[in-house]
């Protein structure tokens, strides 16, 4: 059984108070910034949890909390404190606690999202969003001039939107723009953040301005500010670009493709491993293009307007990325390139 609770400072103790278990010890899930109901990184990784319970028959809860970023050490600790066995946290910010934690709970598993933690009992899951976004670049800038397709207009200018600027949002960034340039080096990307996670009707006048500015597909980084980015290109007649799950279908015919991010394999793996005594502490586990843990979406409802040569450049450079010709560079372990200054 899934519990999702709603967390306040002053309710950390009751929520993650845990009845006796017979068996394995139970596992969290701990909430990102932008909480459940997101369509995107949260929800996608909350769906592989549900999956990984149902088959491992381990008893799990997703805690969500009204200040993730504040409240991280704390949640972390009590969940050990309450004896969940694995702990995995979505938020890219506990990734410091964590390490400082993880020594003082040997007998807690713990998981760290979109970076490398050292320690013996830590797992940390490393995905090619940079590839990925890549693609979505590529694919951009050759729809972006292309008058034939509704919507679009003949300037080579795109956009992007992310919602904070850190490493681990600019890391899907940069693969975009670098994709692009690939394309067109002339093209214009440009780049906005939305300082929120959680804020669709930001989003959404962020995205008309940017479209009032040229652009005509914004990809997004923003979780549930998202869904407003996509609201706006229904609205008015232009693309966006959807992210972490297969977006396509929150407004068809309106979202070009979706980088599609399999955290839900991840979790669900990790749920695995652990109930058959195989956690891969101290690991790094990749997701990239090569082990299909990133890529773009099926546009299910846009690709009957892509010409199929846009489609065949995009899987000859996915090939390539693949094969090791193409290096894209990766923000969160090269730092910021001189085309993103």
């Amino acid at each position: 059984m899934q519990f999702t609770k709603k967390l306040a400072a002053t309710a950390l103790a009751t929520v993650l108070a845990l009845p006796a278990f017979a068996n394995d010890a139970p596992v969290a899930l701990i909430i990102a910034q932008g909480g459940l109901g997101d369509g995107s990184w949260n929800d996608t990784a909350n769906a592989g949890f549900t999956a990984g319970l149902a088959k491992t028959g381990l008893e799990g809860r997703a805690i969500e909390s009204n200040d993730v970023t504040a409240q991280g050490e704390e949640i972390m600790r009590r969940a050990a404190d309450a004896g969940f066995g694995l702990v995995i946290s979505l938020e890219w910010i506990h990734g410091e606690a964590m390490q400082k934690l993880a020594p003082d709970y040997p007998d807690t598993d713990w998981v760290i999202m979109n970076q490398t933690r050292e320690g013996a009992n830590i797992a940390s899951v490393v995905f090619g969003e940079h590839e990925g976004s890549y693609l979505a670049g590529a694919l951009a800038a050759q729809v972006t001039t292309d008058t034939s397709i509704p919507g679009i207009n003949a300037d080579p200018v795109i956009g992007v939107i992310g919602a904070v600027k850190a490493p681990g949002i600019d890391k899907f960034i940069a693969g975009y723009i670098e994709g692009a340039k690939a394309i067109n080096p002339d093209i214009t990307v440009k780049v906005a953040y939305a300082e929120s996670f959680g804020d669709p009707a930001k989003g959404e006048q962020m995205a008309k301005s940017m479209f009032d500015e040229g652009a005509d597909i914004i990809y997004h980084v923003a979780g549930g500010t998202g869904i407003g980015i996509i609201k706006a290109a229904k609205d008015s007649g232009h693309y966006a670009i959807g992210v972490d799950t297969d977006q396509d279908a929150m407004a068809p015919g309106h979202v070009l493709t979706s980088m599609v991010k399999r955290v839900d394999v991840a979790v669900e793996q990790i749920l695995t491993d652990y109930k058959d005594d195989k956690f891969p502490g101290g690991t790094v586990m990749q997701f990239g293009l090569a082990q299909d843990g990133v890529g773009l979406s099926p546009m299910t409802y846009t690709k009957d307007l892509i010409p199929p040569a846009y489609l065949e450049k995009v899987a000859a450079l996915k090939a390539d990325i693949i094969d090791g010709k193409i290096k894209v560079w990766d923000v969160s372990t090269q730092g910021y390139p001189d085309f993103f200054k």
